[in-house]
């Protein structure tokens, strides 16, 4: 292991204290000699994969013994699972065909094939792998479905496509419990994501380099409102080109739209170029991905330097991007839904809001009063140091393992 990794645990104790990573540490010491596997669609894109890529060094620096495993699939079959993603979080126009449902029950045993997980705790995120349980032989360890969606008004036909798997494994997590339907068996444990306060995207940065990072991109010449998301309908993209131009007739501003375009969202391209369309030629909103030279690095300057982060989701399972601008001290207003509900508190570290016009007044009422936007803003920082780290995350891995072990 590099050096870095091998510091997490002294980096977190001057975050948290001794007291926390040794609370830790004994609980890992119990599954020392224990196998974990994740399980997932991608190792690039997405609130999932960044998670495991943090995740996996602190594990093994706590001496866990894990795997991260992917499984390769043709285009056709994320083109089909992002129809379920879209469909389980509510979209009720979305129907499947006799071949898409074969396809994608296939493809969980050509997975499993790929794979044969083998492990004391396995744990597959996300519906595309969902059904891969099915097809293992002899079930060996305990299994655990990991959805990171908001699945509290799914499609019904989404829905029945992987709930007849789920009584087959030992655990569900949901990062909310109002997310799992009333009617499921399976043991559910509610487990938030998290971020890496160490990493590339989150670790501090001074000011002038930050601002020096973002002016390779936008001028800093009028206040700068960010969202950091996929492209995709259910971030309403478009909804906050609409708030920028409200505001735009009050506050002179400039909006950025920041976008990581993922290996199994097939429908980014197509958003991008619709978001490109609807702005326009207006030039002070900028559209900017992973394509132009974005990374981790520029996302965590522009979250840092942006007077004010937006989310404006209309579902959202968690939003790492407001935790991520949380631990910034930069206020965030989010859709007032799912995951975003877990982390801002309305009022005191941000706004949650539902329209358009609540959106563009709360951005005004920020920019004019920047002494609450600052207060707001270490509110923040302190929510997310409290939960939404990763330390804490693999703490909750811990508990639960614990807690299936136990006979």
């Amino acid at each position: 292991m590099d050096t870095e990794s091998d510091n997490l645990l002294k980096q977190y104790s001057k975050l948290l204290g001794n007291k926390v990573i040794k609370r830790v540490q004994k609980k890992a010491k119990e599954f020392e000699n224990y196998n974990i596997l994740h399980i997932n669609a991608t190792k690039f894109g997405g609130g999932v994969a960044e998670i495991l890529h943090n995740m996996i060094p602190l594990m093994q620096e706590l001496k866990i013994n894990v795997d991260w495993k992917v499984f390769t699939a043709p285009e056709k079959f994320f083109k089909i699972s992002k129809k379920m993603h879209n469909a389980l979080q509510g979209n009720m126009d979305i129907k499947f065909s006799d071949d898409e449902i074969s396809s994608y029950i296939l493809q969980a045993k050509s997975s499993y094939e790929q794979i044969r997980p083998d492990g004391d705790f396995i744990i597959i995120h996300d519906p595309q792998p969902c059904p891969i349980i099915k097809f293992a032989e002899e079930k060996k360890g305990k299994w655990i479905w990991r959805c990171h969606i908001d699945t509290s008004n799914p499609n019904p036909h989404a829905w029945d496509l992987i709930s007849e798997y789920l009584p087959l494994y030992n655990a569900l997590i949901f990062t909310k419990r109002e997310f799992a339907k009333e009617d499921i068996t399976t043991p559910i444990f509610q487990i938030t994501p998290s971020i890496d306060p160490f990493s590339e995207k989150n670790k501090q940065l001074d000011e002038n380099i930050a601002k020096e990072i973002v002016e390779k991109f936008v001028p800093l010449d009028l206040p700068l409102i960010t969202q950091v998301s996929r492209f995709d309908p259910w971030k309403d993209p478009l909804g906050v080109i609409d708030v920028y131009r409200k505001v735009n007739e009050e506050i002179p501003i400039r909006l950025v739209l920041i976008g990581s375009l993922a290996h199994d969202d097939p429908e980014g391209v197509k958003w991008l170029e619709k978001v490109k369309n609807y702005a326009g030629d207006d030039p002070s909103i900028h559209i900017l991905s992973n394509l132009d030279g974005v990374a981790d690095l520029e996302v965590n300057a522009f979250q840092q330097v942006s007077e004010i982060i937006l989310q404006k989701s209309i579902r959202e399972g968690f939003g790492l991007t407001v935790t991520e601008a949380l631990w910034k001290k930069t206020p965030v207003i989010g859709g007032n839904v799912g995951g975003i509900k877990l982390q801002i508190e309305n009022g005191i570290n941000g706004f949650l809001v539902d329209t358009i016009d609540e959106t563009a007044e709360k951005v005004i009422y920020l920019l004019k009063n920047p002494k609450i936007a600052k207060k707001m803003g270490e509110k923040g920082r302190e929510k997310v140091k409290n939960e939404f780290l990763l330390i804490t995350h693999v703490e909750k891995y811990l508990d639960l393992f614990k807690n299936l072990s136990n006979p």
